[in-house]
């Protein structure tokens, strides 16, 4: 069975990030809500401090929307007691617009500030900026086809688990080619893209690519994975098959 191309877009999707919204006034806390849930978020809510505590040690946030005002413990000591457990994104809500407390907000951790009244559309958006400040990136999948798998990282390649013995540049070709799987390209062209070359021997192309089908291909004799492309160069062939 041949292994098809690596598809970035079969990767499934992220979960959505969950915010937590804590706000004494019912009515705020729902239209917050509702921007954040119509905008794609989980959205978990609670109408004081230790209700906001419960949640978060219920059901980890990834960002908090927390009121300043709050009743019994105010914004700022749950901010505190927040990030006592770990770093949590937190945008601040005040009705007040006074200097002094958004340094103060900002001092015990928050990530942003905004002063009532508010439009909930740009609440939203510094949410998502926020978020996309702090949360960390999803690794890229390593490119893999035809069984084999190349590591950037740990500058590792593999055939059906079994891990090869590549030079740099003949990783950097095959990591290249996995990248562009059915697109053909000139020596000129890999010179360049792969190892950055404006100008040089074109032959050296030719000779690690016969070299990296020594590694890669069953019968580098009929090559079925790193394909001639006459008059033109090379192309990967994912699927392996024998030409037509």
């Amino acid at each position: 069975m041949h292994q098809q191309p690596y598809d970035p877009a079969a990767e499934p999707p992220a979960a959505p990030a969950r915010i937590l919204v804590v706000d004494d006034d019912p009515t705020v806390a729902e239209v917050v809500a509702g921007y954040l849930d119509r905008a794609g978020y989980r959205v978990d809510r609670a109408g004081d401090g230790p209700a906001a505590l419960a949640r978060a040690g219920a059901h980890r946030p990834d960002l908090v929307v927390l009121d300043l005002m709050l009743p019994g413990m105010d914004g700022l000591e749950v901010c505190r007691r927040l990030r006592e457990r770990g770093p949590v994104p937190v945008v601040m809500l005040t009705a007040r617009g006074d200097e002094d407390d958004r340094i103060l907000g900002l001092e015990v951790g928050a990530d942003d500030y905004v002063t009532k009244p508010f439009s909930p559309r740009e609440l939203v958006l510094r949410v998502e900026s926020v978020l996309r400040r702090t949360r960390p990136a999803p690794a890229p999948r390593p490119p893999s086809a035809a069984g084999l798998t190349v590591d950037p990282a740990a500058r590792r390649a593999t055939k059906h688990g079994t891990e090869l013995a590549l030079t740099l540049r003949e990783f950097d070709l095959l990591a290249f080619f996995l990248r562009h799987p059915g697109r053909a390209f000139s020596r000129e062209e890999l010179m360049r893209e792969v190892w950055g070359w404006d100008f040089g021997d074109l032959s050296t192309v030719t000779v690690h690519v016969r070299r990296l089908r020594g590694k890669v291909e069953d019968d580098p004799a009929r090559p079925r994975l790193i394909r001639t492309v006459w008059g033109v160069g090379y192309r990967f062939d994912a699927t392996g098959r024998e030409a037509d």
